[in-house]
């Protein structure tokens, strides 16, 4: 990002909000040139649109600007950090079989969002509708036709920042996979392991069956 665009959210984060006026002084730049870095911003939605500032004394009106929710997205964020070391909390306090409950009980409210299967819909039907909800989630997830039945890629691992030493969230998505699918796929490939994606492989005996 440009520098004095990231100057711009580092002050409002700071303060909260801020006329033009009160950036051009900080910044040391004039007016016309915050309010060109201002609609840059806006029109990223990293910025809201100016409201009117109540003044307790009679003058001029003072539009003030604070940052859009978005603008969250380039701040620092600890939460890589932090969900290490709640995992490695739990293995030291708990055994395996609580860790897993734990686990069970985060995917059923990951499933528990999922829409519905609908009666009577094909295979292709229900992978596009899995498909659908992994990519919202952030898996960024496709399917394919091969030869032994159909391969459900999800291409990002959205606990990226994990180190691999996390089998548990590799668990958790293979049953959240097979919650979404109604059958458990097999694995064929990992991020972790330096593979393209994590896919799962339905076979066509079991696509029959079901």
């Amino acid at each position: 990002m440009q520098t004095t665009r990231k100057h711009i959210l580092d002050i409002l984060k700071e303060r909260g909000q801020a006329t033009v006026d009160e950036l051009s002084e900080m910044l040391d730049l004039t007016s016309v040139t915050v309010r060109h870095h201002l609609d840059v911003l806006r029109t990223e939605g990293l910025v809201e649109p100016p409201v009117v500032r109540h003044r307790s004394s009679p003058g001029r009106p003072q539009y003030v600007y604070s940052l859009a929710p978005r603008a969250s997205e380039h701040f620092p964020r600890n939460f890589d950090d932090l969900s290490q070391r709640l995992l490695d909390s739990m293995r030291a306090s708990l055994d395996d079989r609580q860790i897993n409950v734990i686990f069970e009980g985060v995917t059923r409210g990951f499933v528990a969002e999922a829409p519905l299967p609908v009666q009577g819909e094909s295979v292709e039907q229900a992978l596009d509708r899995v498909e659908t909800f992994l990519t919202a989630k952030g898996y960024v997830a496709h399917w394919e036709q091969v030869s032994e039945g159909y391969l459900l890629h999800t291409c990002n691992c959205p606990y990226e920042g994990s180190p691999g030493g996390n089998p548990e969230l590799c668990e958790m998505d293979l049953a959240l996979v097979s919650h979404l699918l109604g059958y458990t796929p097999e694995r064929t490939g990992r991020l972790v392991e330096g593979c393209s994606s994590c896919a799962y492989l339905i076979r066509q005996p079991v696509l029959e069956a079901a």
